[in-house]
């Protein structure tokens, strides 16, 4: 199975996201980005331990998945894109944490 080129994965990039990305937050995501110097974007989506147990985290991690992905063709390209949950998207549901998401990546200048 080939690995999906539009995720990020090394560590390398992390550290260049949190040292030299922008970031922006709302009140249930926080999000970093740069640009890549590539065609497309590359995202990775972080729920920390202060989300909660492995279940809440999984689920915060698909709500901000499908935040990203309802946002789809509306995001600038040649990014790398990081999104990370705050503990308060527990009680969040998908409309208010897309909502979140928007007014974070238009605060950091991300959308079209």
């Amino acid at each position: 199975m080939a690995l999906r080129p539009d995720v990020l994965r090394r560590k390398k990039d992390f550290d260049r996201l949190y040292k030299k990305g922008r970031s922006a937050g709302d009140k249930y995501v926080v999000v970093f980005h740069i640009e890549n110097g590539l065609t497309y974007n590359r995202r990775a989506f972080l729920a920390s331990k202060k989300v909660g147990g492995a279940v809440a985290r999984n689920r915060a991690r698909r709500l901000m998945k499908e935040s990203f992905r309802n946002l789809g063709q509306s995001i600038k390209s040649g990014r790398d894109v990081l999104v990370i949950a705050r503990g308060t998207i527990v009680d969040a549901g998908c409309p208010q944490v897309e909502a979140s998401m928007r007014r974070a990546f238009t605060k950091s200048g991300l959308l079209l």
